[in-house]
């Protein structure tokens, strides 16, 4: 199959095109503003499947939106005319075809010129009125308020909330990706006369703002969203698509003494935390118990032993562990426990605690294995 992508290095086109790659589509004619018109012709005579995404958005001059939303797809419809190609046809219209402005109207326009062009020729067309699309590769300033925010929050920089209780419907890139391919396969989602994006999202424009600026901070805190929430998972995603390229990376504390270093990772609510231990050669570290708390550990490197006694026993309970062989140990409660660095080299474990650290409640006894 030959598939026609108009607009093929915008935020909708680009994402598309690398799925329909991966999902195995070859032959995908990628047109855009500065693929010479020539092609345009190529295309439109041999292409089985047309995707038209291009648009105009935030044009410099108003009558732009008609020569944009409206006169390239009379010129497309044309060519497709001339070669008596009755390939299917895709087109992204907005939801603001419903209103009276500019924008809106230049969609309406284009909607309409498409449904009779399908009344005419018999070629199936799908329509999708799309609501704010939100998601990687998007451009700040341009496609959406959420990559304005994005790109602006991750760099310190000041958004404009002008009402925090409007509300926004959204879609995200790749649930509208996997139904304009779904379209593709002839399973598009219908309703009427128009097509849709099944996965939606109502979020209040503040609620937004607060979640993003609470990923902000999260690398601070070092704690995780909580991702069993899709819309928080979508939308940390898309923040994390905008993060500036020198600031991928932040630092850690570690507390560092002469038996190794002991470095908090990640700390959830409902979760608990995640740790890294490094323990030098010889050294013996723990020698405590919990009534509640309880941990695993994953050896990730050296060699050591994990050593166990319940408190009211003399058995002493002893696991040998090492990053040839990985394996989980359950520390349960009740049980005093240390860990003990055998090898040459640092001993690194990874540790996983049901709860967050309390200095005030700490839940841990010393007590000699």
């Amino acid at each position: 199959m030959k598939i026609l992508v108009t607009g093929a290095k915008g935020f909708i086109g680009k994402n598309l095109v690398v799925e329909l790659k991966n999902r195995g589509y070859e032959e995908i004619f990628e047109y855009d503003k500065d693929t010479g018109k020539d092609l345009l012709e190529k295309y439109a005579r041999e292409c089985n499947f047309v995707y038209h995404l291009a648009g105009v958005n935030r044009p410099k001059n108003e009558k732009e939106f008609m020569e944009g939303n409206f006169g390239f797809i009379s010129e497309l419809l044309n060519l497709l005319k001339k070669y008596n190609n009755k390939s299917p046809i895709l087109m992204t219209s907005s939801i603001q075809a419903e209103r009276d402005n500019p924008y809106g109207k230049s969609k309406k326009a284009g909607e309409d010129l498409l449904f009779n062009y399908s009344a005419e020729t018999g070629a199936k067309v799908l329509i999708y009125r799309l609501p704010n699309v939100f998601g990687k590769w998007s451009r700040p300033n341009y496609n959406s308020a959420i990559a304005t925010f994005c790109y602006n929050i991750s760099r310190d920089l000041p958004i404009k909330v002008n009402d925090p209780n409007v509300v926004l419907t959204l879609v995200y890139i790749d649930d509208v990706v996997n139904e304009f391919i779904n379209a593709l396969e002839s399973r598009e989602t219908k309703r009427g006369k128009f097509c849709e994006v099944p996965v939606k999202y109502t979020k209040k424009l503040g609620e937004i703002v607060d979640l993003l600026y609470s990923f902000k901070k999260s690398r601070e805190e070092k704690n995780i969203p909580d991702m069993s929430d899709e819309f928080t998972k979508k939308l940390y995603s898309t923040y994390l698509s905008f993060l500036p390229e020198n600031k991928f990376s932040y630092e850690l504390k570690m507390n560092i003494d002469h038996r190794g270093s002991f470095t908090e990772f990640i700390r959830t609510i409902d979760r608990g935390q995640i740790s890294v231990n490094i323990i030098k050669p010889g050294v013996v570290k723990g020698n405590h118990w919990h009534h509640t708390k309880n941990e695993k550990f994953l050896v990730v490197s050296g060699k050591g032993v994990i050593r166990l006694r319940k408190i009211n026993s003399d058995k002493v309970i002893k696991y040998y562990v090492s990053g040839d062989k990985l394996e989980v140990i359950d520390i349960p409660p009740g049980y005093t426990h240390n860990i003990e660095n055998i090898g040459s080299t640092d001993l690194v474990t990874i540790i996983w605690a049901n709860e967050l650290f309390d200095p005030e409640k700490p839940d841990t006894y010393y007590l000699e294995v």
